[in-house]
């Protein structure tokens, strides 16, 4: 499977977030990556489901929802209703109710993926990678942009791909840039989030090209 580039709009410019979305889409990026924070999860708040129904309205790329927010069980359908192709919760916030998490989702008939923080071992969502379309591996502490990649966490991507071969996505999120992205992919992740590589870069397109190449 060929790897989709997952830019996130928390590092866009939410001025004119229409016209960074149209930009990173045009050049190459399939995905549109929503960091969802609550201030709760993590120390910072960012977008709720207005924001993603507005962008749903603008754009037809696919809406990759990160939701890094506690209980997430209780806005799971919110964000179904408002447009989101994949809803990815953390298995930390779901704790004993991440099968309700993933049925909602799924019921829904949209992908549903599971999230792990740096710290939490892949042992701990090992019950539910037959049960999803996407596993995300965090390799920063999730809660703001522009961290610095721990190659540690890459090694998770291995034990994934090793334990749920027929899991369709392995997606990375923090840090992710040329050379990182070429860390993850021969692990085995086939979907890049990238914030500030994107976003940020003088040439979008070359950008996401070098996440690309091999």
């Amino acid at each position: 499977m060929s790897v989709i580039i997952s830019p996130s709009i928390l590092s866009a410019d939410f001025a004119n977030l229409e016209k960074e979305i149209t930009t990173v889409t045009l050049a190459g990026a399939e995905w549109i990556h929503i960091d969802v924070m609550d201030g709760h999860f993590v120390p910072n708040i960012t977008v709720g489901t207005p924001v993603v129904k507005s962008i749903r309205k603008v754009t037809k790329a696919f809406l990759d929802v990160h939701l890094m927010i506690e209980n997430p069980e209780k806005y799971i359908p919110d964000f179904i209703q408002a447009g989101a192709d994949l809803i990815t919760f953390h298995a930390e916030a779901s704790k004993s109710k991440t099968l309700k998490c993933i049925d909602l989702i799924k019921n829904s008939g949209i992908k549903a993926g599971i999230s792990i923080k740096p710290k939490t071992p892949v042992s701990e969502i090992q019950p539910f990678l037959n049960c999803v379309d996407l596993v995300l591996v965090m390799t920063v502490e999730p809660g703001f942009s522009g961290q610095i990649f721990m190659p540690k966490c890459a090694q998770k991507i291995s034990e994934i791909k090793s334990l749920a071969p027929d899991i369709k996505y392995i997606q990375v999120d923090g840090g992710i840039n040329d050379k990182t992205s070429k860390i993850c992919k021969n692990a085995g992740a086939n979907c890049l989030v990238a914030g500030n590589y994107v976003f940020k870069a003088q040439n979008i397109k070359a950008a996401i090209q070098n996440l690309l190449s091999e």
